[in-house]
């Protein structure tokens, strides 16, 4: 036989008898998906300790997942949008549309909330409180025919055709089979991660940092009371409402938008069905304000000016006006310009931009 045959003989026996062997010893066998139970360790600075609900801890697959989904174009009808659409990360994952567009071309009812620190909201969410638990928000926008505008079985059904997305849940839950609870489960667990606790204002309560003269005038405004008898001594009593660290209080009120009679959204009462809660919205943190825009349910104000002019003479009277605010409205919170000035320079120091930055929230994709 001819030697250079026989070589190429040789070689190919060989590379036959490698492959054999490496067939033989589960080479091409697929690696079975391992469930990665390791907590995820929540830094949040001077927050008082969150209340995580015991039967979904955050894992870091979970919190993968669940930013996988939050960036997910295809828990929409036509794949067009994902929650991180009305919920931007360069604006604290809130958007600067006064009402989103869903896939329909159609506006929202409500001006979208910005989406951080959500594990110390006690109080259920959305603008009305309609969705107790943060699970339960997750799926609504999904659903709804102005936004995302699809079912939750399509959404199974997507997701079930991608081999990411069954190896990633099989990591967080130890099975790939998908379910909208699943879903749900782990959106909460991302939007339980996105926290914002590194405003200046956070570095200057830590000695770290110096506010200006003008920042400090408008802290003390924001933290004094309104005191109509010594207008010299006044202040803006914007910690009636926005208290503690998460300059929230975890409760619906009506701000005097809205006059009896003249309310295009009854907020809280469409949910409780009580009249003392006509006109009644979700009290929202005022971390990251500045880059919220447009303000209230409706968006109606574009700048923090407006807002700080409707709380110093724009109150309108109604029923369920909040009685702090219903004492300001016969003089006003007597605020100069400088005043109004103050107060936006010392609201600008709660801005977080490390939030807008951190790529453990951003796109993964």
């Amino acid at each position: 036989m001819n030697l250079k045959i026989m070589m190429n003989n040789i070689l190919i026996t060989t590379i036959l008898v490698t492959l054999a062997f490496m067939t033989s010893c589960g080479g091409d066998k697929p690696q079975p998906i391992e469930w990665d139970k390791t907590p995820y360790t929540l830094q949040y600075g001077a927050l008082p300790e969150p209340s995580i609900a015991q039967d979904n801890a955050l894992t870091v697959q979970g919190i993968k997942l669940g930013r996988m989904l939050f960036y997910e174009t295809a828990m929409s009808k036509d794949g067009s949008l994902s929650c991180a659409s009305c919920h931007m990360q360069k604006f604290a994952f809130s958007d600067t549309a006064r009402l989103s567009l869903g896939v329909r071309g159609l506006r929202g009812k409500r001006q979208a909330m910005a989406v951080f620190n959500m594990a110390w909201h006690s109080n259920e969410f959305f603008w009305d409180g309609r969705a107790h638990l943060l699970r339960d928000q997750a799926l609504k926008p999904i659903q709804d025919e102005l936004e995302m505008d699809e079912n939750l079985d399509n959404v199974v059904a997507k997701l079930s055709e991608m081999t990411s997305y069954k190896e990633q849940f099989s990591r967080t839950f130890g099975s790939d089979v998908i379910s909208a609870e699943k879903i749900s489960l782990a959106l909460e667990q991302f939007m339980n991660s996105i926290v914002s606790v590194n405003s200046k204002y956070d570095k200057y309560l830590a000695g770290e940092a110096q506010l200006t003269e003008s920042e400090e005038r408008g802290r003390q405004l924001f933290f004094a009371e309104y005191n109509k008898y010594f207008p010299e001594q006044s202040g803006a009593d914007c910690a009636h409402c926005h208290s503690g660290n998460n300059f929230e209080n975890d409760l619906y009120m009506n701000n005097g938008l809205d006059a009896d009679g003249e309310y295009a959204d009854f907020g809280r009462e469409k949910v409780t069905a009580q009249t003392a809660d006509k006109g009644k919205f979700k009290v929202p943190s005022l971390r990251n304000v500045e880059l919220t825009a447009p303000y209230m349910h409706d968006g109606r104000f574009a700048t923090l000016e407006e807002v700080i002019d409707h709380y110093n003479t724009g109150l309108q009277a109604s029923a369920t006006l909040d009685m702090a605010l219903e004492q300001t409205r016969e003089t006003g919170l007597m605020l100069s310009e400088q005043d109004k000035s103050d107060l936006v320079a010392f609201l600008k120091t709660l801005t977080d931009h490390t939030l807008i930055t951190n790529t453990a929230y951003s796109n993964p994709f």
